[in-house]
Parts: structure tokens; C-alpha cells; sequence
């Protein structure tokens, strides 16, 4: 399916292309996020003329992104898990937890921005995590999951 990009999308293109996509991927996801339009020719117009707006529109959405990379780059978050005596978790700690953690430094940041590639955590100790903001902007923290041993 052809369609207008109206903001970047990753690994698809930049804001004002016509790309071509799965159907699904873009009737499931582009088009109901407002990331995307059906390329019509009046849908091409549209964009012509409101290009500039769009473009506003996403350098405040980057430059919003890239302040909160700034409070977030090198915080060190603390997350409390029942652990056994040899530093493994019983479960783990996932992208919920880290977004309630940052949540109680009082930033807000979408579970979807968290980046665990080798999955949840599941052992004691200091993980680097990276959380993306924006498709440009990446920032890193630190994850410190303590172990509570207390039996109960």
C-alpha cells in the first residue's frame, strides 16, 4: 500500500515521504497512530500545504524529547524484587517496573520506550537500560535491582 509519512518513522522513512508498506502495517498501526495517510492524490496535496505545520510540529515533538533525554541520561533507578540467596530473581523485573520506578523520580516515560534486548531482568545488581524517546533520541540509565531476602 502507498502511503504518506506525515512524521519519521523508523526503518520506514521521513516525514513527506511516500513510501510503500505491508497493508496490515499500515492499516493496523500507520494509519490509526495519525503517523501515516493513503497516498491520494488529494491526501498529497493536503501535505503540500500543510508541510511547514507538520514539520513545527515535529521539531517540538524533538526538541520535548531530547530535554527529557537530558533529565533522564545517567539517573540511576532503584527496583525492589524478592530475590533468593544466590542473587536470582523469583520472577523478574520487566518494563512496568522501570517505568513505575522512573514514574516516583517524577518523569513519565511510555512502557514502549523502554529497550530490554536480552529481556526482563532477572538478577541482583546494576543493568544499563536504554529508553527511546524519539526515533533520534536514546537515553541511557541505570537499572539497580536490589534483592529482598526476607523469609516469610
Amino acid at each position: 500500500m502507498q502511503i504518506i509519512l506525515l512524521e519519521k518513522v523508523a526503518n520506514v522513512g521521513d516525514l513527506g515521504d511516500v513510501v510503500k508498506v505491508r497493508n496490515g502495517f499500515a492499516r493496523n498501526f500507520l494509519i490509526p497512530t495519525g503517523k501515516a495517510k493513503r497516498a491520494t492524490p488529494e491526501n498529497v496535496r493536503m501535505l503540500e500545504e500543510k508541510r511547514t505545520e507538520l514539520e513545527h510540529a515535529a521539531a517540538g515533538k524533538l526538541a520535548a524529547a531530547q530535554a527529557a533525554a537530558t533529565r533522564l541520561e545517567g539517573l540511576t533507578v532503584q527496583v525492589t524484587q524478592k530475590a533468593g540467596v544466590d542473587g536470582r530473581l523469583f520472577g523478574s523485573v520487566g518494563t512496568v517496573d522501570i517505568v513505575e520506578a522512573l514514574k516516583a523520580h517524577g518523569i513519565a516515560v511510555e512502557k514502549s520506550a523502554i529497550r530490554l534486548p536480552s529481556g526482563p531482568l532477572k538478577h541482583v545488581g546494576d543493568h544499563p537500560v536504554t529508553v527511546q524517546l524519539h526515533t533520534d533520541v536514546l537515553a541511557h540509565i541505570t537499572v539497580g535491582v536490589l534483592g529482598d531476602t526476607a523469609q516469610g
